[in-house]
């Protein structure tokens, strides 16, 4: 895929059913400061996220944990660069690092921390607002509703614009949604990652909450990432539990199967596997990360490929979801299938 061409026109698709605009691809930028590979130097992740806006990306995705902070400080920077008005910022809070191993990381979700970690995001980014604020992980030590009124009065101050779940539970998704509407829940989503598509989907179509999916191209997998290209030295990938060498081996199967895929429909595995989300619906939006502008414009031009539902579904039987090996998250107690939070005392 050239420049050569006609640019891809990135379309805007609605974020729930309350009047948030988003662009239909997202930038995750978590990966801008490592976590998967090494950190990029501060003016090269500034200038890919510069590229994304300049080729129509104009929702972006960063965490507090990401860093620590030092991500959210990297947006801000970027940012401040592009017009505020017309761009779509979201940012998390709730997952509390022990060390430099996200495996060790614990979850809060009190309404004191609630407000500390907004506050503290606000300004590491230096902007007056948040776009959509996300918890990140469930809190299942604390009713929902706690957590949730809180994030309601920072809406009402204009410190955030709409709220977002991620790895929330079904029921902890109603019970939030009855304190106050959700915009979206933040999911893993990818060809080698379906377990949301059997309740949560349905629930949030709905409920008229729109589905961020993270990691759509299997954390690189589907890009070749210790397939074709070798893990990185650094990377925290060697120890999740789908990239070991035991698992990486069986599930190699499954690259060369959507790579072969991939000719048929001219184009690569990557943008295929990216198709495959993009192709789910338009409440359905993306937001792969890359360290380099050719996968930035690469991951752009999978919107050109559209996809029916036979199409699709003869890419999902590529990836049989049961045949995968390993898990898919690094925590998968802290996924949305242990979310459930305990109900607040009655006076």
């Amino acid at each position: 895929m050239t420049d050569q061409k006609q640019r891809v026109v990135v379309p805007r698709v609605k974020l729930g059913n309350h009047g948030f605009e988003v662009s239909k691809l997202g930038l995750g930028c978590m990966v801008l400061s490592g976590v998967y590979n090494a950190p990029l130097p501060e003016e090269a992740g500034i200038s890919i996220i510069k590229e994304a806006f300049e080729r129509g990306i104009t929702f972006f995705d960063t965490a507090d944990v990401y860093g620590p902070h030092t991500n959210e400080v990297l947006v801000g920077k970027a940012l401040k660069q592009l017009p505020r008005e017309k761009l779509q910022l979201a940012t998390k809070f709730g997952i509390v690092l022990q060390n430099t191993d996200y495996r060790g990381a614990s979850i809060k979700g009190n309404p004191e921390y609630v407000r500390a970690c907004c506050e503290a995001s606000l300004k590491r980014l230096d902007v007056q607002y948040i776009d959509l604020y996300y918890q990140h992980r469930i809190d299942t030590s604390v009713p929902i509703e706690e957590t949730m009124g809180e994030l309601r009065k920072l809406v009402e101050e204009g410190k955030i614009k709409y709220i977002g779940l991620s790895e929330a539970s079904p029921d902890t998704i109603k019970r939030a949604h009855a304190v106050h509407p959700i915009t979206a829940v933040q999911m893993e989503w990818a060809l080698w990652t379906r377990d949301i598509e059997e309740e949560i989907i349905p629930l949030c179509r709905e409920l008229g909450i729109a589905v961020v999916a993270y990691s759509p191209l299997g954390r690189g997998f589907f890009g070749g990432k210790a397939v074709v290209e070798s893990l990185p030295s650094e990377t925290s990938l060697k120890n999740h539990p789908r990239f070991t060498e035991e698992n990486i081996e069986k599930n190699k199967v499954f690259y060369t199967r959507t790579e072969k895929l991939a000719e048929k429909y001219g184009c690569t595995s990557a943008q295929l596997a990216l198709a495959w989300v993009l192709n789910q619906g338009d409440d359905a939006v993306p937001i792969p990360g890359t360290t380099k502008i050719k996968h930035l414009v690469d991951n752009i031009e999978a919107l050109r490929i559209k996809l029916t539902k036979d199409e699709l579904k003869e890419i999902s039987d590529a990836v049989p979801v049961d045949e995968v090996a390993g898990d898919r998250s690094f925590n998968f107690k802290q996924t949305f299938k242990f979310a459930d939070t305990p109900l607040p005392k009655t006076a």
